[in-house]
Parts: C-alpha cells; sequence; structure tokens
C-alpha cells in the first residue's frame, strides 16, 4: 500500500509505505511531465537497498502506473497502485 498525503510545491511528496508492515521511504517527489504527474519513490530499508517506483497518475482510471525497480534483485516490475476505497 503506497499512501500519498502531501505533495508541496516543490515537489517533495509525504509518502508512506506498507507491505504489509511500514518500510521507510527514502525519497519522494511528484512531477508534471507534461499534462501528467510522474512519481518517484524511493525504498531503503531491510531487503530494500535504494528500491525505485516510478509511477504516473492515470486520471481515467484513477490509478498510478508504472515501474518498480527491486534493487536487491537488479530487476524491474510493472506495477499499478489502485485508490483503496475510504
Amino acid at each position: 500500500m503506497l499512501e500519498i498525503t502531501r505533495v508541496r510545491p516543490d515537489g517533495r511528496a509525504e509518502v508512506a509505505y506498507f507491505n504489509p508492515a511500514p518500510i521507510h521511504v527514502s525519497r519522494a517527489e511528484v512531477k508534471a511531465d507534461g499534462a501528467q504527474a510522474v512519481a518517484r519513490i524511493e525504498l531503503r530499508d531491510v531487503n530494500y537497498p535504494g528500491c525505485l517506483y516510478r509511477l504516473t497518475y492515470d486520471p481515467t482510471t484513477d490509478e498510478l502506473r508504472g515501474d518498480y525497480f527491486q534493487a536487491a534483485l537488479e530487476q524491474t516490475f510493472p506495477v499499478v497502485f489502485v485508490r483503496a476505497a475510504e
């Protein structure tokens, strides 16, 4: 689960990540790339040595889609995050 609680005007974002326990987010930013919002989220924790999400927001489906680089395995995987019902 990815929880984005705030995006500052300079692009820095406050993000929490759970799998299912919390994993430390070392950096997070959201920037405009043309008409799209692109998020980069770096994880640094036990078993997460610089893992990186690169996600683009799709407003038509209300999803974050992109890639997850698993640094320990040196592999990249496609990922999709859907908004949880409140």
